[in-house]
C-alpha cells in the first residue's frame, strides 16, 4: 500500500506477545493515518468505561503519510488514549525523530495493550522485537535514560520515555523524546507509565513505497523551495514561536498570575529577544525540517542545558507565575521535561495553587511550608519536583485544577482555569471571543494548537459574537488538525504561509490518491464528530455544561493592561455554543444528531 509502512504492531503487555497486522486499506482510505488512526482504534477497542489507568485502555502511537518523507515538517506522530487529566479523548502530538524510524521499521502504529508485570521497554529494531527489563531504569529521569541508551545502541535509535511523572501516573504525565519533544497533553505519560512501560526504543532501515517518485521528488522540492524562499524564514528561525511572547502582551493575551490578566509589567524579562540574546546556543529542528523552531539554550544561573522555552512554556511558568526572568523559566521547563510532566498544565495548577494562597485559601500549613506568593522561584521549582513524584502538596495539584478546585472548594473553581478538565494554554480570552469558543469546543480540552483563532479575532473585532466567526473556528478545527492525520508540522503554513495547496501534490504523489484540501477537511469534520462522541461516551451527563469556560473570563475583567475591564458576558458564550452546534449539525446540548452521523458514513464506527 502506497505511502504506507504496511503494519501495526500489537503489544500484549500482560502475556508479553507481540502481533502484527496489515494496515487496514479500509482504514488508511477513510481516516488516513494519525489523530485519524487513533481515534478509530480508541473507540473501536476501548471499552466504555474503561479504567484510563487500567488494562483496558490503550495507548496508540500512529504516524501519517508523509511521515519520515522528505517533505517539510514529516516528523509528526499521534499518541492516542483515553485521557487519565479529564475521562475524555486524548490525542497528544509529538515532533522529532521518532515517527520517522518507526514508519522505517515497517510500522504505521504501534497500539500497546495491558498491564506489564514488571517495568520493561520495547526494544524495536526492524523484525526485531523485545519486551526487556527496566527495572533498573524505573524512577530515573527522561534525559539520564534516553543518554544511557543513546550510549550502549548509538545515535540512530530513537527513544520516547517517560520520568518519574508517567512512573507515578500524574494526571498530566507527558512522553519525553530527543532531549526535548514531549506528547505533552492529557496524560499520555500516565497510561505509559499505569502500563510499566519505561520506554520505547526505536531502529528501521527500511523503505515506505511510494506511488510516483517523480512527483514525489518534484512536490517535496516545491514545497522546501517555499520554505526557503518565505519573508518571514529569517526570523522564525531565530525566534521560533517565542515571537508571540511580545504580540500577546500587547494585545493583553499573555496569561499573567493566573490568567487574572492578559498583560504583564515583567514581559520583557521573558521574551524573545531576551532570551535569544540571554540563553540561546543554537537552534534545533524536527525530521526533514528547514525551519527549525526549537531553540537550544544554556541557563549561566543554573549551569543548565534544555530545549526550550517554547512560547507556551514561556506564558505558564513565566507571566503566569509572577516570573520575569527566562532563565527562571527555561530551569523550570527543564525540570519538567526531565521528570516528565506537562509544562502547560503544571504551571496552570501552580498558578491556581498560588492565587489560593494569595487569598488565604492555602496557608503554609497547606504547602508544605512554602510560600506560594506569586514570583516565589524556590518554591516553583520545589512543587514540579513534588508534582512528578507524587509528594505531599503535590499530589493534589497533580489531580488537575478540576479535581482540586472541587476538592477544595472555596469557590476555588471559578479561576480553575481549564475546559473539561484540561488546563488551558497561555492565551488569556477575557475578551476574545474566536479563541474562547476554541478553547471550549476543543477536541481534548482547552489547548490551541487545534484551531488558533486569536488573530482573526484581532482581525474582524474581538468582541464580535457572529456566525461568521463560529464557521472560522469550525474551518480550522477541521484543516489544521489534517496535519496531525497526515503526520506533519502545520507551522510551515501558520508562521512562513505556505500554501497549504502544495501539499496536495506530494499527498498523492506518495499515496496515489488524489484528495484536494476539501476532501481532507472533510475527513478531518468526521474525525471531529467521533472524538465528540468518544466524550460523551465515557461521561454521563456529557454535553454544554462541560463547554462552557472559566468563569474568570465571563465574570473577572482584568484592571490592568490592554484588556483592562473587558468581559465576554456570559449571555454571549452561550450565543456562540448555540451557533456553533447549529453549524456542527449537533443538538442544543452539544451532541452529534442521527442525521450528522448518518451524513459523516459514521453509523459502523460508533455502533
Amino acid at each position: 500500500m502506497n505511502g504506507y509502512a504496511g503494519k501495526i504492531l500489537r503489544v500484549n503487555l500482560t502475556t508479553g506477545t507481540f502481533t502484527k497486522e496489515p494496515t487496514p486499506a479500509d482504514v488508511a482510505r477513510d481516516f488516513i493515518g494519525g489523530r485519524g488512526f487513533g481515534i478509530y482504534f480508541l473507540l473501536k477497542e476501548v471499552p466504555k468505561g474503561a479504567d484510563p489507568l487500567g488494562p483496558e485502555n490503550k495507548l496508540i502511537i500512529s504516524s501519517g503519510p508523509i511521515s519520515g518523507m522528505m517533505i517539510p515538517g514529516g516528523g509528526k506522530c499521534d499518541w492516542t488514549t483515553k485521557a487519565p487529566l479529564t475521562g475524555g479523548y486524548a490525542g497528544a502530538s509529538m515532533g522529532g525523530h521518532f515517527t520517522a524510524e518507526m514508519r522505517y521499521a515497517g510500522l504505521d502504529s504501534i497500539i500497546l495493550e495491558g498491564i506489564s508485570p514488571k517495568p520493561v521497554y520495547l526494544f524495536i529494531d526492524n523484525d526485531r522485537i523485545e519486551l526487556r527489563d527496566a527495572s533498573g531504569l524505573w524512577g530515573k529521569a527522561t534525559f539520564e535514560v534516553e543518554k544511557q541508551f543513546k550510549e550502549k545502541l548509538g545515535e540512530e535509535y530513537q527513544i520516547a520515555t517517560i520520568g518519574p511523572g508517567g512512573e507515578n501516573m500524574v494526571s498530566y504525565a507527558c512522553i519525553n523524546h530527543d532531549y526535548g519533544r514531549q506528547a505533552g497533553r492529557g496524560g499520555v505519560g500516565a497510561v505509559m507509565g499505569s502500563k510499566k512501560v519505561k520506554a520505547i526504543v526505536l531502529h528501521g532501515t527500511k523503505s515506505i513505497p511510494v506511488a510516483d517518485m517523480q512527483a514525489y521528488r518534484k512536490a517535496g522540492m516545491a514545497l522546501y523551495k517555499a520554505c526557503k524562499d518565505a519573508e518571514g524564514l529569517k526570523e522564525w528561525i531565530r525566534y521560533g514561536t517565542t515571537t508571540v511572547v511580545d504580540w500577546c502582551n500587547q494585545v493583553g493575551a499573555l496569561p499573567t498570575r493566573n490568567f487574572s490578566a492578559g498583560s504583564f509589567e515583567g514581559a520583557e524579562g521573558i521574551y524573545g529577544k531576551t532570551m535569544r540574546e540571554k540563553i540561546v546556543i543554537t537552534d534545533k529542528g524536527c525530521f526533514g525540517c528547514p525551519s527549525p523552531c526549537g531553540k537550544y539554550s544554556r541557563s549561566k544561573k543554573y549551569n543548565s542545558y534544555v530545549e526550550g522555552p517554547e512560547y507556551e512554556t514561556i506564558g505558564l511558568m513565566g507571566s503566569n507565575l509572577g516570573i520575569d526572568d527566562i532563565e527562571v523559566v527555561a530551569q523550570a521547563n527543564l525540570l519538567c521535561d526531565d521528570l516528565g510532566i506537562d509544562t502547560i498544565s503544571a504551571g496552570n495548577s501552580i498558578g491556581w495553587a498560588m492565587e489560593c494562597y494569595q487569598k488565604g485559601i492555602f496557608t503554609k500549613k497547606d504547602t508544605d511550608g512554602l510560600d506560594l506568593k506569586f514570583g516565589n522561584v524556590e518554591a516553583i521549582f520545589t512543587l514540579i519536583g513534588k508534582i512528578a513524584r507524587k509528594e505531599g502538596f503535590g499530589v493534589l495539584l497533580g489531580e488537575g485544577v478540576k479535581r482540586a478546585s472541587k476538592k477544595i472548594g472555596q469557590g476555588t473553581e471559578k479561576f480553575a482555569i481549564h475546559v473539561k478538565g484540561m488546563e488551558q494554554s497561555a492565551y488569556a480570552t477575557h475578551n476574545a471571543t474566536a479563541m474562547l469558543l476554541a478553547y471550549m469546543t476543543c477536541d481534548v480540552g482547552a489547548h490551541h494548537n487545534r484551531s488558533w483563532a486569536i488573530t482573526y479575532d484581532l482581525q474582524v473585532g474581538r468582541d464580535l459574537v457572529v456566525p461568521e466567526k463560529v464557521a472560522r473556528v469550525i474551518w480550522l478545527q477541521n484543516f489544521r488538525p489534517m496535519f496531525d492525520v497526515i503526520g506533519g508540522c502545520r507551522l510551515q503554513w501558520v508562521e512562513l504561509s505556505i500554501d497549504r495547496d502544495l501539499y496536495v501534490p506530494a499527498l498523492e504523489a506518495i499515496t496515489g490518491i488524489h484528495r484536494s484540501w476539501e476532501d481532507l477537511e472533510k475527513v478531518g469534520d468526521r474525525i471531529w464528530n467521533m472524538t465528540r462522541m468518544f466524550w460523551a461516551r465515557e461521561n454521563d451527563g456529557f454535553g454544554r455544561e462541560w463547554d462552557l469556560p472559566p468563569a474568570r473570563f465571563y465574570e473577572d475583567a482584568p484592571t490592568t493592561g490592554a484588556t483592562k475591564g473587558q468581559i465576554t458576558k456570559l449571555e454571549d458564550v452561550n450565543r456562540l455554543l448555540d451557533m456553533y452546534y447549529e453549524q456542527r449539525g449537533w443538538d442544543s446540548n452539544g451532541l452529534p444528531t442521527l442525521e450528522t452521523i448518518e451524513n459523516l458514513g459514521l453509523e459502523a464506527v460508533v455502533a
